[in-house]
């Protein structure tokens, strides 16, 4: 008798959702724990190629906390597109004027490079403060 090994499929996700409290959590941490969850890796039918992750909800992204001096020293570039339009904006900046795209900028960067990471990336929602219109969703809150 044949055994095969079991490859999941898309159709197999129970998407189910979660809300995390990012109130005095460090930014690298928080965000690779999101990033395991969005791609699925705490799911036991877990396949690289498919997704099996959850979505989330991350409140009170303006009170996230960066260790060292990376406040000041780390830079969040764009670049315009011009000759010369390098654009930088340092993180506390950042989190003054859009708290939520420190958060963004550090999940995206560690999901995959592909159409899968770009999927996955959609079923993340960032808000600064603490309310969110995802109460429909019946999310369960995650300690990080």
């Amino acid at each position: 008798m044949k055994k095969y090994t079991y490859s999941a499929k898309d159709s197999d996700n129970q998407d189910k959702w979660w809300v995390v409290n990012a109130e005095g959590a460090i930014l690298g941490r928080l965000a690779s724990r999101i990033a395991a969850i969005l791609r699925g890796k705490h799911n036991p039918l877990f396949t690289p190629h498919a997704d099996l992750g959850d979505s989330v909800v991350v409140i009170n992204a303006e009170k996230i906390v960066l260790t060292g001096r990376k406040m000041e020293k780390k830079n969040y570039y764009r670049h315009s597109g011009y000759i010369g339009g390098l654009k930088t904006i340092t993180a506390k900046k950042l989190i003054e004027k859009r708290p939520e795209d420190v958060i963004r900028f550090a999940v995206k960067g560690m999901l995959p490079k592909n159409s899968l990471g770009r999927r996955l990336y959609k079923k993340l929602k960032v808000y600064a403060g603490d309310q969110h219109p995802h109460e429909a969703q019946l999310p369960e809150t995650m300690r990080i």
